[in-house]
């Protein structure tokens, strides 16, 4: 259970976040001339090496940290989850700049000449810093900071699973899925673990 529970909040936050994201579209986009196994193993190493770091930041910070300062630090990261929830349901811009750029940013690492495995690693990294999946696998390292390995598999097999779905399931994903819907549910999931920390603390 001290393995699951961790693994299970990490790989459904990072799996609903990734989906339609736009590093998923990108490596949906790789799937037209790549070979999947290729692509996937890419897209662990990348996120092993962004979600793994913001795993072990934030446990490095809870284990120097006092009781008072921890129960402090329950308090931003549960607050974070229902912010983060509910900012996703404010109406937005039609389109982002900053993303739009970011965008653009990771497609520039499809045309080097370097192996799949390397692009897509590269283009997960650079995506995923900052993101607010990389922010939740920071949060969850000061929440479980005993917890490093389930929070890191969580995180891997998410971004994997999600993004083998994306691949596997192609244009449907991209055409066909309603992109509000899975933003919905992906808020809906940040919300329920935000609430459910809150309630830990209090009982």
């Amino acid at each position: 259970m001290e393995f699951f529970y961790p693994f299970f909040i990490t790989f459904t936050l990072v799996f609903f976040s990734e989906l339609g994201d736009k590093t998923q579209l990108l490596v949906l986009s790789f799937s037209t001339k790549n070979k999947t196994k290729h692509i996937l193993l890419g897209v662990a190493i990348g996120t092993f090496l962004s979600h793994g770091f913001a795993v072990l930041f934030g446990s490095q910070v809870a284990y120097f940290s006092s009781e008072s300062f921890q129960l402090y630090l329950k308090i931003f990261t549960y607050a974070t989850f229902l912010l983060f929830g509910l900012i996703g349901f404010l109406p937005k811009q039609p389109e982002n700049s900053m993303i739009s750029n970011k965008f653009n940013y990771l497609q520039k690492f499809s045309f080097l000449k370097l192996n799949c495995i390397i692009i897509v690693a590269l283009c997960i990294l650079v995506g995923e810093l900052g993101d607010k999946t990389f922010l939740a696998s920071l949060s969850l390292g000061f929440q479980y900071p005993n917890s490093k390995i389930p929070l890191i598999f969580g995180s891997i097999f998410g971004m994997v699973t999600s993004n083998f779905i994306a691949i596997f399931c192609g244009k449907l994903i991209s055409n066909h899925l309603n992109s509000k819907w899975i933003e919905a549910l992906s808020n809906i999931t940040f919300i329920i673990v935000g609430m459910l920390g809150f309630i830990s603390i209090l009982f």
